[in-house]
């Protein structure tokens, strides 16, 4: 069973400088323009970070307390899995 996804066709005026790198982000991606902007507008607006998330997002930008951890710290988590 396969899920109709409707379309309506609309138009944006943007800057030049940004629809020539919407094109080439979206060769690089293998994608049309028109689906590459889709996709990021569907990122954008569906798959927000909730509340804790975001409170983490905000202490790392802070750099409040962050652990620093040893490559050897990592080693011993890896191995404790």
């Amino acid at each position: 069973m396969s899920t109709v996804v409707v379309r309506k066709q609309t138009a944006f005026r943007l800057s030049v400088d940004l629809v020539e790198k919407l094109k080439e982000a979206a060769i690089k991606n293998n994608r049309s323009l028109n689906n590459y902007v889709e996709s990021l507008l569907i990122d954008i607006v569906y798959n927000r970070p909730n509340k804790l998330t975001l409170q983490a997002m905000e202490e790392a930008e802070k750099s409040e307390n962050l652990e620093v951890l040893s490559a050897k710290d990592l080693e011993t988590t890896i191995n404790s899995l």
